[in-house]
């Protein structure tokens, strides 16, 4: 069942209350998924930090001194802000796949959840009123974000099982459906040089697109591409470090719509979603047609 939200912003004057704005939006259908449920905030690339998103079982552990090793490991300068279960560290954006070797040796029960300029990836088992609370996903600033509150059919209820799913730099997907070739498109995709942190049918889709984008589509091409490339019931909602994305299966079976004013676009998987968003009433609202993208870019 699963429910999912999105919101990009046009208005530079909202950017303070995304976080506020997204976590609303998710909380409203938490029925629609009881077990595990996460955001992805996109705020502003300076261009001169990256940020790398972990989780750890046991973060009093994982999280002490951190900081130190990691900068020792990589040769350059590193931060980390814990929050609860999460920590994002911040570095060079030149030394990001170093830090994430690193870190594979230094912490080897860390899980990274996303990295790349601009996103913060908080996801964890619980309703979403919890995880929002948990991280202090209401507060924070951002153009753009997704959600999701999960109700698990393709794998156990898990953190790493949770939406968003990361895959690429600045890029996450969630998704509301079940994939029915997503086992032969991973293994299509791990020749290709892609690896795989769970089996989960939603990180199939995610590295799907991001395959697709490092063979040089840009995002609305590799959407394109799901329709003819995967097979099943799906609604997928994307986040790129400039984008938002939409498409829908060419069946639709899963309820999604959609908003637009000049200060916004905004999806749900149900228009109780949208209710409290700033001039609601006069907005354009519409359900994504079947087999058709739709992507905004800053």
């Amino acid at each position: 069942m699963c429910g999912i939200v999105g919101l990009f912003l046009k208005d530079k004057a909202l950017e303070p209350k995304l976080g506020a704005m997204l976590s609303e939006m998710l909380v409203s259908l938490s029925d629609r998924g009881p077990d595990s449920a996460g955001i992805a905030i996109y705020g502003a690339a300076t261009g001169n930090e990256a940020k790398i998103t972990v989780q750890s079982p046991k973060p009093d552990r994982d999280f002490r001194g951190l900081d130190a090793e990691l900068a020792k490991a990589i040769g350059a300068p590193v931060s980390v802000a814990v929050k609860s279960t999460h920590a994002v560290i911040r570095t060079t954006p030149d030394k990001v796949d170093a830090a994430r070797e690193a870190l594979q040796t230094l912490r080897p029960d860390i899980r990274i959840m996303g990295a790349g300029e601009a996103v913060e990836i908080y996801k964890e088992v619980g309703l979403p009123e919890a995880v929002v609370d948990r991280f202090g996903v209401r507060a924070m600033t951002g153009t753009h974000g997704i959600g999701h509150t999960r109700m698990a059919t393709e794998s156990a209820v898990t953190t790493m099982g949770a939406h968003p799913f990361s895959t690429g730099a600045d890029q996450c997907l969630v998704h509301n459906g079940s994939l029915s070739n997503h086992n032969n498109v991973r293994r299509e995709l791990i020749r290709d040089g892609m690896t795989f942190e769970t089996e989960n049918d939603t990180e199939v889709a995610a590295a799907y697109l991001s395959n697709r984008m490092a063979h040089g589509k840009n995002l609305g091409e590799a959407l394109e591409g799901t329709l003819s490339d995967l097979d099943g019931f799906f609604t997928f909602v994307v986040g790129t470090k400039n984008g938002f994305g939409v498409v829908r299966d060419p069946i639709a079976c899963k309820p999604a719509v959609m908003a637009e004013t000049d200060q916004y676009v905004a999806f749900g998987s149900e228009y109780r979603a949208l209710t409290k968003l700033p001039g609601i009433d006069n907005a354009r609202v519409w359900e994504p047609e079947p087999a058709t993208v739709y992507f905004w870019e800053h």
